[in-house]
């Protein structure tokens, strides 16, 4: 695992601002689906229904309300054609494009993560059959 380390730290004034940025940003971006759905968009403008296929496990008045949210906070754009059922497309805004150093971060973070919990489960695993075959 990689672990960046700070030589210098913060002082309490960069602190509050900093922090004040980090909680701006997770009211924000809250809840399990917003960065998904961001991704899947930068990738390719989306009717609901091709979304919610891609999304697993959201239910259709949650995705609503997320891309509400998104389109509200300039992430999303929602172009409505006049068909018969009026069809809505669902596409990236060039402001979603400033998040890419954020997915990439959380990205590498988190698979950092998944191997330091495979890790220790495999210790643990080590350590039960050392014990047991202590016991034996």
């Amino acid at each position: 695992m990689v672990t960046q380390i700070n030589d210098t730290l913060p002082g309490q004034g960069e602190c509050a601002v900093s922090l004040r940025n980090i909680l701006d940003a997770m009211y924000v971006l809250n809840g399990k689906w917003k960065l998904a759905l961001i991704l899947s968009l930068v990738q390719s403008s989306k009717r609901f229904n091709e979304i919610m296929t891609g999304a697993k496990g959201i239910s259709p008045k949650v995705l609503a309300k997320e891309l509400k949210d998104l389109e509200l906070n300039g992430f999303v754009l929602r172009n409505v054609h006049t068909t018969n059922p009026a069809t809505m497309i669902y596409e990236a805004t060039e402001y979603s494009h400033t998040l890419k150093n954020v997915l990439g971060e959380l990205s590498a973070w988190g698979g950092q993560h998944r191997e330091k919990i495979r890790q220790s489960m495999r210790e643990q695993a080590d350590q039960a059959i050392s014990r047991h075959t202590e016991l034996s």
